[in-house]
């Protein structure tokens, strides 16, 4: 039997050399590219980033503070640390702040804690705003806006502009799209003095539900989690067929429901699976493919999913545990066809697992660590006890600081606790910027009701189809997440994309789960495919392969959200359990067929003729209407006695 140590020394010796793991990081994720502090100004930064924490703490714990009050403290703790840690240019030091950031840092404070201090004075004029309020209003615009720049990148800034331009040119522009248009003053008092714009819902979220889970996920990490995944992941399937690709699936599916971030899970990781998966026998692109794909798929996964969950919940106003219920099968399906996927091509390419001495025991593995998922546990029981997210977080926060002292190795110090804020206040700077630009756009959506001009357009240009509908959903959210994070792009979506689906009869959760789904698939969708491209780096592949590897391995993502708009009961909504069962059944078999099809292996290799039966008869199976399935079925059947017949030849000749 292995010990916890020589485990250990077996990661590390498959594992990516950590700078270089740090490099492509920083590369390729913006938010993890902050800068390096020492001396005075760490310690300056350092105790900004504990209060901020501890104020988000203090705030869950009691609560009762007003929501506008609340958001414009978390926007100030948020954007002034983007401004220290992120150097507006590429040119500046990574290792001390330039003195403009400080500047802009301290405006940031001033402009969101001006609606603090004139808060009453704010809500007595009831609208009616001061010369001031309309300079710090706009200020507020131009702050977010560059914060955005610094920890996302310049799609984001463009898209908000756009908005902003849309907001001002709006008599200019022809057709249904056109509208009267806003002056400074109202543009300044929506955008930044209601909860309709920058201190909307999204930055409302972010103050609550999402830094408390982002905490979580901190101290998660610091417990040793990601290890406790990759060693159970190796017990369970280390020894099957390509053990280290599904090892990959398995403990990347695990943590990413608790990173959010698919490229940060495609380095933490990727940096220990890919190289094992190559020393089996994967090529590069594959390795790197299985990698990206799932890890982005994390964020599908309940119990945690990423941040634009919870904005789910808000924006469609219903409770967290419904959203996460709904999100169950469509998640597991869709790591069961990357399982499957890997499980084909390594008995296409004769891969056998890991050896039996480099595989820890399942026993093992669960006493030693297997404490660490009581937290997660606590989450599901106190969501489903009908507690809100909130305190549904603190109590894991609790269980996790309680749980991780059952062992040794595991047990935090009081450094450990204090790195855990420090990390989950970091970590919530790119959702804060995120949330706040994405404010910006709903404020424009709202003042200038273009969601419902955008959802009549939608539907006009696809004639009422609800295939083109959706299919022109589907483009916008993976062109919107060529360079938007998924906590944006599902609130753009969401609101220009999702009225045209609901105008068309479709169900409030399948609208916003279908374009919830895209906007994290555009992760692994080329011609960018940010999370295939970061395991490319480590995998050293070329990119576009695999992305275009990774595209094929998630395309149950691709095909799984038309099904479950046409039949909501796969997620659980107007479902009894038998149809339930059959819903899975067929979803299953349809799954593993299209995975098969697309590898070009099942019991044997196949012709093109195979592979059209496999694929469409997968397809009609998840359809789940009792027709396409009875066609889909015998369609798979013919194909699987033609496979059999195959085999059983190969193994006469053999």
């Amino acid at each position: 039997m292995k010990t916890n140590n020589e485990i250990v020394q077996n990661i590390d010796e498959n594992s990516v050399d950590s700078a270089e793991v740090d490099k492509i990081l920083r590369k390729y994720d913006k938010g993890s590219d902050f800068r390096t502090l020492s001396g005075i100004s760490n310690n300056i930064v350092t105790i900004i980033l504990l209060c901020f924490s501890l104020f988000q703490l203090y705030t869950a714990i009691f609560l009762g503070m007003e929501p506008m009050i609340l958001r414009s403290i978390h926007l100030a703790f948020g954007l002034s640390l983007v401004f220290l840690l992120y150097p507006a240019s590429k040119n500046w030091p990574k290792d001390k702040i330039h003195p403009i950031d400080i500047i802009t840092a301290v405006i940031a404070v001033v402009v969101c804690l001006y609606v603090v201090v004139f808060y009453k004075d704010l809500v007595y004029r009831a609208g009616m705003i001061t010369t001031m309020d309309m300079f710090i209003g706009l200020l507020a615009v131009l702050l977010v806006l560059e914060a955005a720049r610094r920890v996302i990148g310049m799609p984001m800034v463009i898209i908000s502009v756009i908005f902003i331009a849309y907001a001002f040119l709006g008599p200019y522009i022809p057709g249904r799209l056109a509208h009267r248009g806003v002056d400074l003053n109202n543009f300044a008092q929506h955008l930044f003095f209601t909860t309709e714009g920058i201190m909307g819902l999204p930055i409302g979220v972010s103050s609550t539900f999402i830094f408390m889970f982002l905490l979580f996920g901190a101290y998660l990490e610091k417990t040793g989690m990601g290890e406790f995944f990759i060693n159970l992941a190796n017990a369970i399937n280390g020894s099957s067929p390509g053990g280290p690709a599904k090892v990959a699936v398995i403990s990347s599916g695990c943590m990413g429901t608790l990173s959010g971030s698919s490229v940060a899970n495609v380095v933490g990781t990727g940096s220990f699976t890919i190289p094992m998966m190559k020393r089996l026998g994967y090529k590069s692109e594959f390795a790197g493919a299985v990698e990206a794909t799932a890890s982005t798929g994390g964020q599908l996964m309940p119990p945690i999913m990423g941040a634009a969950a919870f904005l789910m919940a808000e924006i469609t106003n219903t409770p967290y545990f419904t959203i996460i219920k709904a999100a169950a099968i469509p998640a597991l399906l869709y790591y069961f066809g990357v399982w499957a996927g890997v499980h084909f091509e390594a008995k296409k390419l004769n891969l056998l697992g890991l050896p039996k001495d480099q595989i820890p025991k399942l026993s093992h593995v669960m006493k030693t660590r297997g404490h660490l998922i009581i937290p997660i546990v606590v989450v599901m029981y106190l969501l489903i006890q009908g507690f809100s997210p909130i305190r549904a977080a603190l109590g894991a926060i609790v269980a996790t600081l309680v749980c991780s002292s059952f062992s040794k190795d595991t047990r935090m110090t009081f450094k450990d606790i204090v790195d855990g804020l420090i990390k989950g206040a970091r970590n919530a700077l790119t959702v804060v910027a995120a949330c706040a630009c994405a404010g910006i756009i709903i404020g424009v959506v709202t003042q200038t009701g273009l969601g419902l001009k955008m959802g009549s357009v939608l539907v006009g240009i696809a004639q009422g189809k609800l295939f083109l509908t959706l299919f022109f959903t589907m483009i916008t959210s993976i062109i919107l997440g060529i360079g938007v994070p998924t906590t944006a792009n599902y609130v753009i979506t969401s609101t220009i994309a999702a009225p045209a689906l609901l105008m068309l009869g479709v169900d409030i959760i399948p609208a916003h789960m279908f374009v919830f789904y895209f906007g994290i698939i555009a992760d692994i969708t080329p011609p960018v495919c940010l999370a295939a491209v970061a395991a490319s780096g480590i995998a050293k592949s070329e990119p576009m392969k695999t992305g275009v590897q990774a595209t094929r391995l998630a395309i149950a993502a691709f095909l799984i959200p038309y099904i479950f708009v046409n039949s909501p009961r796969m997620l659980m909504i107007n479902s009894t359990p038998l149809l339930l069962v059959f819903d899975i059944a067929t979803s299953l078999i349809g799954i593993t067929c299209v995975a098969a099809a697309l590898t070009g292996f099942l019991k044997a290799h196949m012709n093109l003729v195979e592979r059209f039966l496999f694929a469409a008869g997968g397809v009609l199976m998840l359809m789940t209407n009792p027709i396409s399935v009875g066609i889909g079925a015998t369609m798979i059947v013919v194909a699987y006695l033609i496979q059999k017949n195959k085999f059983s030849k190969n193994n006469v000749l053999a």
